[in-house]
């Protein structure tokens, strides 16, 4: 129970760590492309930023929602994928504490900024100064906008989640295998030998 406890304590903090590191990169990056565009372009910036945290949302509760004995039978055909899925499914609370938490909360906050960005764009393209009416109106609408959009979204992953767990995380399974195999990442490596360990 002990070690257990200490493993939770050591993962938690490496999340941490690379939530911070992730967060600054995204803000950076976000922060520099939005301020060499037009508004339309940041608005269209700001709703992928929002699609990624639903889509890493889906891919989080599928995990949690997947069974292992499908991707067996796969993974005895030599199937592209099922190793993956079945590391996936065996590490679900890591992974979906990645999608859910890294990768969905950062996507929440960099879009809340990067919408701060936009709204003074425009806001200046219309000829309003910052702290204006319009400008506030301009804010709050699209703020409103984007929480109905993330909320919605997030409902919405969440059935497709549930129902087709399976489906959902075999193709990010197949997805990881090509990146681990093209480009040479071992994204589940970690993942893996904690496997081990605890078996």
């Amino acid at each position: 129970m002990e070690n257990r406890f200490k493993k939770s304590i050591k993962f938690s903090l490496s999340i941490a760590v690379i939530t911070f590191v992730l967060a600054a990169i995204f803000s950076v990056i976000s922060s520099s492309v939005l301020s060499g565009v037009i508004w339309i372009i940041g608005l269209l910036i700001v709703f992928v930023i929002v699609f990624i945290g639903v889509i890493f949302d889906m891919l989080g509760i599928a995990a949690t929602a997947a069974q292992e004995s499908p991707f067996h039978a796969m993974a005895s055909e030599k199937v592209t994928g099922a190793k993956e899925a079945i590391t996936i499914v065996r590490n679900a609370d890591r992974f979906a504490s990645f999608c859910n938490d890294v990768i969905g909360d950062i996507s929440g906050i960099v879009s809340g900024t990067a919408s701060a960005v936009v709204v003074l764009q425009l806001a200046h393209a219309m000829g309003y100064q910052e702290g204006s009416t319009v400008q506030i109106t301009i804010s709050v609408a699209l703020t409103s906008i984007v929480a109905a959009i993330t909320v919605g979204g997030k409902a919405l992953g969440k059935y497709f989640a549930i129902h087709s767990s399976t489906r959902i995380i075999f193709f990010a399974a197949k997805m990881i295998a090509w990146i681990e195999i093209k480009l040479k990442i071992n994204i589940l490596t970690s993942m893996t030998s904690s496997s081990k360990k605890t078996r």
